[in-house]
């Protein structure tokens, strides 16, 4: 098949496109490599600026890539707004791509209308990006993404799109909940693909375990949205606590390669404290035999089908909550290296992107199938 992958989230598309083409498909990745992170593509379109003339030199931009987007068996997007220009305008392009191709697949991967709708007014989720049980998140970001895709044109483009693709894909635990309902003939739950270290690693006996080394990354504008300001409390008090038994580092939007450099030195990674699931930066850490601190309720279990692996510390978005379990694996460092060595089996068992690549051919291959 020819593919093209549109956007880019967390490494996602990028880690798709290079298990697609070991199973021999032709694949192009065009995005912005996700901004700062700089995630590998083969056509950057990346917007530098926000005023009139970065508008003009971005349209210009989009209007000689265009010829690159035609002619593929499958095009995936990202995300409903895949393009830095304005919702109202993406219609257009969305049917420019529905023409010059053969299928278009929309992406659960982040926010759209549906997250929205689902976490904010249908109360799908007993925590989450916009609640925790019955009250609604306040802060700033929160409000802002939900204002975003509320009877707005980008709310309309989602929508739109969800509605008149050809398949969707979802790839957590929480936005399949949010597309199940409404699109159940055309969506399927495919997990993140994650590349697996060659050699695998080896968990290694320590003499000592100490200092177990805890590793955050910091996202400024969506450290309170995501819970990285609970991880960083609860960290500090850590650290007073208990000053010879562990050591602390937090690093700040660094571009992927630098990040994954300084990750892999950590023993704990603490990342999404609403979430119910492992995304790709905990996935990618648990890969590398770090343990995860974050997103590990029964449901992401239950989706999987994994009934024997429990490598993840499960936290509810709570300061006290977070630093007991933070406290119960410091004081019993024994626990590491059977978590070390069930988060690399797990990554294994169901995000090695080879499996992966092949779920997203089968699901293509169908889609295609069906149109003709």
């Amino acid at each position: 098949m020819k593919i093209l992958l549109l956007g880019e989230y967390s490494n996602v598309h990028a880690t798709l496109a290079d298990g697609l083409r070991q199973l021999g498909h032709e694949v192009l990745v065009i995005s912005d490599g996700d901004r700062n992170f700089d995630y590998e593509r083969n056509v950057s379109l990346s917007r530098k600026g926000n005023g009139k003339w970065a508008a003009i030199r971005y349209v210009i931009k989009l209007l000689l890539t265009l010829p690159k987007m035609k002619g593929f068996d499958i095009v995936q997007l990202i995300n409903p707004d895949v393009i830095a220009v304005k919702a109202e305008r993406q219609f257009a392009f969305y049917r420019y791509l529905r023409r010059h191709n053969k299928a278009v697949i929309l992406g659960s991967y982040g926010n759209d209308w549906q997250w929205v709708e689902g976490g904010k007014n249908r109360r799908l989720f007993r925590y989450g990006d916009f609640n925790v049980g019955d009250n609604l998140r306040q802060h700033a970001y929160a409000q802002r993404i939900a204002k975003e895709w509320t009877d707005t044109p980008k709310a309309r483009l989602s929508r739109y799109i969800a509605d008149d693709c050809d398949g969707i894909v979802t790839s957590l635990y929480e936005y399949h909940l949010c597309y199940q309902s409404d699109y159940p003939e055309k969506t399927l739950f495919i997990p993140l693909p994650v590349k697996l270290m060659q050699p695998r690693p080896i968990v290694e006996a320590r003499e000592t375990y100490y200092p177990i080394r805890f590793f955050l990354g910091i996202k400024r504008e969506v450290m309170e949205h995501k819970g990285t300001d609970i991880f960083h409390d609860a960290l500090q008090k850590l650290k007073q606590a208990y000053p010879d038994k562990c050591c602390v580092t937090e690093v700040e939007d660094l571009p992927f390669a630098e990040y994954t450099k300084r990750m892999e030195e950590q023993d704990v990674i603490l990342d999404q404290a609403y979430s119910y699931t492992p995304a790709m930066n905990a996935l990618q850490a648990m890969a590398k035999g770090l343990v995860c601190v974050g997103g590990g309720e029964p449901e992401n279990y239950d989706i999987l089908g994994e009934n024997d692996l429990r490598p993840i510390i499960n936290v509810q978005p709570d300061r006290d909550d977070v630093f007991r379990h933070l406290e119960e694996l410091l004081l019993h460092p024994e626990q590491l290296p059977l978590l070390k060595q069930q988060s690399i089996e797990y990554v294994e068992r169901h995000h090695d992107h080879i499996k992966i690549a092949r779920k997203y051919a089968a699901f293509y291959q169908e889609i295609l199938d069906r149109l003709h």
